[in-house]
Order: structure tokens, then sequence, then C-alpha cells
């Protein structure tokens, strides 16, 4: 799990890294320009976010089909994963063209609808290359060999840096495109690691001889219907997530300017933190998966466990870190100079307590989730995300911030009682699942309709 796992999780971080790097490069344009672009991001992270979930189905059925030693399913599961990847991201990029027509709707302000239109009309480019990428990596990841990956990303991100500093402000004799050259910056890394890790699946053992483009306009709409059922539960999970945050953030921002700000910055621990057990969700995956192509129950069970066990332990470390440090954490994204820091510094402090009670329960529900996929088993973990992040999480937390008037700290409550009920019930849920003994058919097609889990 530690070799399959780490690569992922050190990709995930440098994705994290690459959109770091955007977002200090855009932030000095100026506060328009930053805003502007902030909100073209979350359209277009949101977009991205239900495309990948939905692509992350290609993960669990190609870890199966190698498993059950079917090569020729591995090549019809990822050609599928491309034709469902033009299937998602050319109508989304249709759309990303109304971007300042949906933010008017939405109330922005007037003034930074021509920032949001101008980074979109070049960011939009990357959707296509950025979710082609997950789906080699899932086959790369799938035959337990995700370090091709991570060698591209991290050579990506200095690129992206390179790029950026040289199109958005006008370096190296290049013009001064701001906000339109960042998105291009962007959309040409994301190309290029694209291309290139294709080219590595095409061309270097061992991955050659599973020939992913041969036959590429065939269809297997069997393989292909598979992604859809398996890959849309998780896309929604994974929206419902994002969304129950995204949500709290602007809720946070009807308690002042102080408190969003404070918000935004004690989010940003949990975020990264979060990518290890992002990571090892994806690695968990891929390991279920395989043990369930081989029809071994107590292995696809164990390597479960064991990503679980991993994620608890990273996440209890860095819990007890973040409770000793809080200030230490929050003072690295405040200027001290400026007379608003320490209200901010103090009330960012306070809620990195709250981000470091949830951030164990964060990890074993994504890690959960991730075993669960391997299991083809994607329904349930939907309807427990639904109940957990808005029915228990938003709900709790509205309650606590406006009728037990604890504010935005109120929210963050909502946070760690949201995360802590997925967690609880996505592990309870592969227990059940243990405890039946079930393993799902690995089926290469069929005229007949797969039972669901229940």
């Amino acid at each position: 799990m530690a070799r399959l796992g780490a690569p992922i999780v050190f990709t995930q971080l440098a994705w994290v890294a690459m959109l770091t790097t955007d977002t200090a490069m855009i932030g000095r344009l100026g506060p328009d320009a930053l805003a502007g672009a902030s909100l073209s991001l979350m359209i277009f992270f949101l977009t991205w976010v239900f495309c990948f979930g939905v692509i992350m189905a290609t993960a669990a059925l190609a870890s199966q089909a190698f498993g059950a030693r079917k090569p020729r399913m591995i090549r019809r599961v990822i050609r599928q994963g491309f034709w469902a990847t033009i299937v998602l991201t050319v109508p989304a990029m249709i759309a990303f063209r109304y971007t300042p027509d949906l933010l008017g709707l939405l109330s922005q302000p007037p003034e930074i609808l021509p920032h949001a239109d101008a980074y979109m009309s070049t960011l939009m480019w990357c959707l296509i290359p950025s979710i082609g990428f997950a789906v080699v990596r899932n086959f790369i990841s799938s035959l337990n060999r995700p370090t091709p990956a991570l060698w591209v990303m991290l050579a990506g991100v200095p690129l992206n840096g390179l790029l950026d500093y040289a199109l958005i402000f006008g370096n190296f004799g290049l013009p001064r495109l701001e906000l339109v050259g960042a998105g291009i910056a962007t959309s040409i890394v994301n190309w290029l690691m694209f291309l290139v890790l294709l080219a590595i699946a095409v061309f270097a053992k061992p991955f050659r001889r599973y020939a992913i483009l041969g036959r590429f306009w065939r269809p297997d709409w069997f393989q292909f219907r598979q992604i859809f059922r398996i890959g849309l539960p998780i896309a929604a999970m994974s929206l419902l997530e994002a969304g129950f945050f995204f949500s709290a953030i602007f809720i946070v921002g009807q308690f002042g300017a102080h408190a969003i700000a404070a918000t935004m910055i004690a989010l940003q621990m949990p975020h990264i933190t979060f990518m290890v057990p992002m990571g090892l969700g994806q690695a968990a995956t891929v390991r279920v998966g395989q043990a369930v192509g081989r029809r071994d129950t107590e292995g696809a069970y164990r390597s479960g466990w064991v990503a679980v066990s991993i994620a608890l332990v990273f996440m209890s470390v860095m819990t007890a870190i973040v409770l000793s440090l809080p200030e230490t954490f929050a003072s690295i994204y405040l200027d001290g100079a400026h007379p608003d820091s320490a209200a901010v510094l103090a009330l960012a402090a306070s809620y990195l307590i709250y981000a470091a009670f949830f951030q164990a329960a964060d990890g074993i529900q994504a890690v959960a989730a991730g075993a669960l996929r391997g299991l083809s088993d994607t329904t349930w973990p939907m309807v427990i995300a639904a109940f957990s992040y808005w029915g228990v999480g938003l709900t709790s937390g509205l309650a606590l911030a406006f009728w037990g008037g604890f504010e935005a700290a109120g929210l963050w409550m909502g946070f760690v009682l949201g995360l802590t009920s997925a967690a609880f019930l996505l592990t309870r849920r592969f227990r059940r699942l243990q405890r039946r003994g079930y393993i799902p058919d690995v089926e290469e097609g069929s005229s007949k309709t797969p039972t669901p889990v229940v």
C-alpha cells in the first residue's frame, strides 16, 4: 500500500503546488483580478470535480481487470474512459463561455466580471487534458506503477510557474497577457503533461503491451455504461462534499470580512494534509479492485483496512501538530504589518483547532470511500455523503451559527460533525460488506444489467 500510495500522494501534492503558484501569481495583478479569477476557478474546479469523479470509475474497473488477468478488458475500460472524457468535457467547455452571465445572475460585483471572463476564456482549454491525464494515471496505477505520473507532474510544477511568470507579466520578451496569460500557461502545461504521460503509456514497457489506443474508435457500450454507472455516484459524492464546504464559506461571509478571511486561512492546512488520504483512497481503490479481480475476499478487505489505518495514523499526527502550533500555521498566510492582522490571526487560530479535530475523520472517510470504489460500491456512499455533509454537517452548522450564537465557529463545528458522521457510516458500510463476504463480479460485457449492492 505504501509503495503504491506514496507516488499517488506526492502527485496530488504537486497538483496543489501548481494551483498555489497560479493563485500567488494572479494575486499580484490586484484584488479585482484575483476576485474574478477566483470565481472562475471555483466554477472550473466544481466542473473538474464532477468529471474527475466519473473518470475515477476507470481505476476500479481497470484494477479489477488486472487482478482477473484480463488485459483486453483493461484496454477497453481505458478506451471508453477517453470516450467518457470527451462526452463530459466538451459540453462543459461550451458552458464555460457563459461564465460572466452566470456570475451576473449570482449578483457578483460587475467590476470583476471582465476579469472572470478573461481567465476562463483560456483556462477552460485545460479541462480535456487534465481529465485525460487522470484516465492515463488510473491505467498505470492499476498496474501498480504510478511513478511516471509523479515525475511528469513534478516536471509540470516549475514549468507552470515559469510560464505564469512569462505570460502574466510579459517577461522574457513575451507580451503581458495577465489573466489570459495565466490560463494559457495552465492549459499548455496540462496538455504537455497529458501528452507525455500518454506517450509513456503507449510506448514504454510494460504499458505498451496493453495497446490502450488500439481500435480507439471501436465502441464498447457495456464498459461505457459501467463507467457512468459506477462513476456518476462518485461524482455526486465529490460535489456534495465540495458544495458542503463552498456553501459554508459563503455563509461565513455574513459574519464579516474577518471571519471569511480567517476561514480561508484555516482551510489551507486541512486542504494540504487531505491530499495524503485522498491519494491513499485512490491506492485503496486499486488494491481492493485487484483483489476483487483475483476473487480474493480476504485480501480485498485487508487492503481497505490497511489504507484506513495509515490515514488514521497520519492524520492523527497532523492533528497533534496543528493543535500545538495553531498561531504559527495561521501566520504563514497573514501579513503581520496590516492593522487588521491581529484580529484575523486570532480567529484563524481558533478555527484551526476545529480543523485539527476533523482531520482524522476527513482522512478516514476519504480512504473508506476509495476502498468501497474498489468494490464497485458507489451508490450507498453517495447517499451517506448527502446525509452526512448536508443533513448533519450543514444543518447542525447553521443551527449552531445562528441559533446557538456561535457565528462562524458554529459552521466549523458543523464541519466536525458532518465529517465524523461520514467516517463512521462509510467504515460501517465497508465492515457490513466484509461480514457478508461481498465481492462483485468482474464483467467484460453482458446484456444483463448488474444487480446493485444493497
